[in-house]
């Protein structure tokens, strides 16, 4: 579950290495006292750039638009079971939904493939 002012890493060779969640684009919101909107796996977040190496794509203070690949939030899958990894992690994307970056680090999750990110999917090392 990715809100607003989460930090995430960027799990990809764009220079980047931590984000911070500015606006939730394509998520849910909670029902309840607080109308917050929650990014899970697959949804479109923008962030700002908090941490990146010197010679990168991306600068610090970068307005980046990424999309969840791996949360600390346990995720339903439709057979019952349920996957969560150790930390909350995205991919840098451009408008039109394919990654900045040449290389994924790390696991995927498996809910990517249906939101229609083949390229990501295709490029990572692990689809867990």
């Amino acid at each position: 579950m990715i809100q607003q002012q989460t930090y995430v890493d960027i799990a990809d060779n764009t220079g980047a290495k931590q984000a911070m969640c500015i606006k939730v684009l394509k998520g849910s919101s909670s029902r309840g006292k607080f109308k917050r909107k929650s990014a899970y796996v697959g949804d479109v977040i923008i962030g700002v750039v908090k941490k990146a190496l010197p010679n990168g794509d991306v600068k610090d203070g970068d307005k980046i638009r990424c999309v969840i690949v791996r949360t600390k939030q346990p995720t339903l899958r439709p057979d019952g079971s349920y996957i969560r990894f150790d930390r909350n992690a995205a991919v840098v994307i451009d408008k039109d939904g394919n990654p900045k970056g040449t290389r994924i680090f790390g696991a995927v999750a498996r809910e990517l493939r249906e939101k229609n990110y083949m390229k990501i999917v295709s490029l990572a090392a692990e689809v867990v």
